[in-house]
């Protein structure tokens, strides 16, 4: 696998690293790579989140934290110098099996360690029963990229409070709550966070590849794509209708529709779920122009579903749709 580095030492903002994984994936001809990166405290939210549902935006501009979402489906994070971010960019095209494949190769960089890690749920590396890595992945033509966290050490109130209420009990009691389900590599191993990086870079990788200065110019074009208002606000169309729901094994849906005369006339479908495919083509186009009963979404909506959010399966989608909880 090959280490990809970039020119100069400075840390930059997040969208920075995720166009750097875009260029890599779009413009090197290269079979497997890996980066490490950190930033300051950030806030990351999953492609198909709304921000005013998962970000606590006045706790983060009391704090400095910033805001950005990423292509990648799946939840919200916090992220600071103390949490190294991971990038792995293959040309592997199955999206399900090369995410599984690499989180159990991070799980097995761990056990290498002496650390009892393990793989489980959708996304989750765990120690002890404890989460120490939540990824993400998407897909563009030809590549696959997957990212994620590795909480070497992280300030919990700031995790807590930028993705929660921001009444102070709750926060302490949030980050009581959530120590209790999340667990600190530091407290696992005695390499620093800087002999942790050099360890994982020498086990997975074996080469090492530093992008030229033409690059960064290129990248820098790519980033703005996730500066715009338009990318980190995302899609918030009128709607008369919203139905949530959980899926076990699939995530958090909420769906929201502008309904005329029984008609779906827009709709919009949010959630920490993984897309493994075009939901505006796959789905949404799908619905809108239907009538709002169960014989007519079956009718509109394809089989395949789940080739679009993985796992989802067409009748769950339907309930979602037609039924109140």
């Amino acid at each position: 696998m090959t280490y990809i580095t970039l020119p100069g030492k400075s840390p930059r903002e997040l969208p920075f690293y995720l166009a750097t994984e875009e260029y890599v994936a779009r413009y090197l001809d290269e079979d497997d790579c890996f980066m490490m990166w950190q930033v300051e405290p950030t806030v990351i939210f999953g492609r198909n989140q709304l921000i005013e549902n998962e970000v606590n935006l006045p706790y983060c501009r009391r704090h400095g934290i910033q805001t950005y979402r990423r292509k990648s489906g799946g939840g919200c994070v916090y992220a600071d110098m103390g949490n190294i971010m991971f990038s792995y960019i293959t040309k592997d095209e199955h999206v399900g099996l090369t995410f599984n494949r690499y989180v159990n190769l991070v799980a097995l960089v761990l056990c290498r360690l002496g650390i009892d890690a393990k793989a489980t749920g959708r996304n989750d590396i765990l120690i002890d029963g404890r989460k120490v890595s939540g990824n993400a992945f998407y897909h563009i033509p030809g590549r696959s990229i997957v990212h994620g966290t590795m909480l070497y050490d992280t300030n919990m109130q700031h995790m807590v409070g930028s993705i929660t209420p921001g009444d102070e009990k709750l926060i302490s009691k949030g980050v009581e709550s959530v120590r209790q389900h999340v667990t600190l590599l530091k407290d696992h191993t005695d390499m620093g966070i800087d002999e942790f990086k050099d360890f994982v870079r020498q086990t997975l990788c074996d080469k090492q590849l530093t992008l030229e200065e033409s690059a960064i110019g290129q990248i820098e074009e790519i980033e703005k794509t996730y500066l715009s208002e338009a990318f980190i606000y995302g899609k918030n169309p009128s709607y008369t209708l919203v139905r949530r729901r959980r899926i076990e094994g699939v995530g958090d849906f909420e769906v929201r529709m502008q309904l005329k005369n029984g008609i779906i006339k827009d709709a919009s479908i949010m959630g920490d779920f993984f897309l493994v495919g075009d939901i505006d083509e796959g789905i949404i186009n799908h619905l809108i122009g239907t009538r709002m009963d169960e014989e007519s979404l079956r009718a509109a909506l394809p089989e395949t579903v789940g080739d679009i959010i993985l796992h989802l399966k067409k009748e769950d989608l339907i309930n979602i749709i037609i039924k109140q909880q």
